[in-house]
């Protein structure tokens, strides 16, 4: 195990978790923002299984997916907007708890987490299919098509499972308009995932078989 790896690993973890609890507990303007805790618990409990299965069965996926600096100039723009979108949703979440804006019913937010952590499975899933899996868009030495599993049925399985995870959100928060603010993430993808294409159908031998084989995206 890699001493730097983990602690660069530990270091993201920490931060992020004490970034999103911030803005949702700073907006809402107290510590009693259950819908808050909800979300964290399944957010940031499975990150940190996933990260630690990772760390020690597959640390070079590890480190794949802890590189998020992207170099295609599109997906820059996708990271930012993306980075906009959600710090915007959970600003807006913790203000609609405090201000009682268009709030959801506890019940919604059960099953929204319920779902949140359907999708967290398919992630995982995709992770354990796919070696190359890294955050940003390009292609390894040695890569390969991967066209079993989730990915016999659609080409993008990962971004399937982003999508419910970060719509799901919003209803976790039991938040409307922070659910309407999420979904960006759908024309947001499909930029990315046409980007992404590109660059397969140019760079991985044999892909361009595949998109033909599976249609679905």
């Amino acid at each position: 195990m890699s001493k730097k790896l983990f602690m660069q690993a530990i270091s993201k973890f920490f931060f992020g978790f004490l970034f999103v609890a911030t803005l949702l507990f700073l907006s809402a303007g107290t510590l009693y923002y259950w819908n808050a805790w909800l979300l964290l618990a399944i957010l940031f409990i499975p990150m940190f299984i996933s990260g630690l299965v990772m760390m020690i069965f597959s640390p070079e996926l590890l480190k794949k997916r802890l590189n998020a600096k992207e170099s295609e100039k599109e997906q820059q723009q996708v990271i930012k907007f993306s980075a906009l979108m959600f710090i915007t949703a959970f600003l807006t979440a913790g203000f609609s708890f405090r201000f009682h804006w268009l709030r959801l019913s506890p019940n919604i937010s059960y099953v929204a987490a319920v779902i949140f952590l359907l999708a967290y499975g398919l992630y995982a899933e995709v992770l354990r299919e796919n070696a190359y899996l890294a955050r940003t868009i390009e292609v390894q030495e040695g890569q390969k098509v991967i066209d079993t599993g989730l990915y016999s049925i659609v080409r993008h399985p990962m971004y399937a499972a982003t999508l419910l995870l970060f719509l799901a959100m919003g209803l976790v928060l039991g938040s409307l308009v922070s659910f309407l603010i999420l979904l960006a993430y759908l024309p947001l993808i499909v930029k990315r995932i046409r980007n992404e294409e590109v660059v397969l159908v140019r760079d991985l031998q044999g892909y361009e078989v595949y998109q033909k084989k599976f249609v679905i995206a």
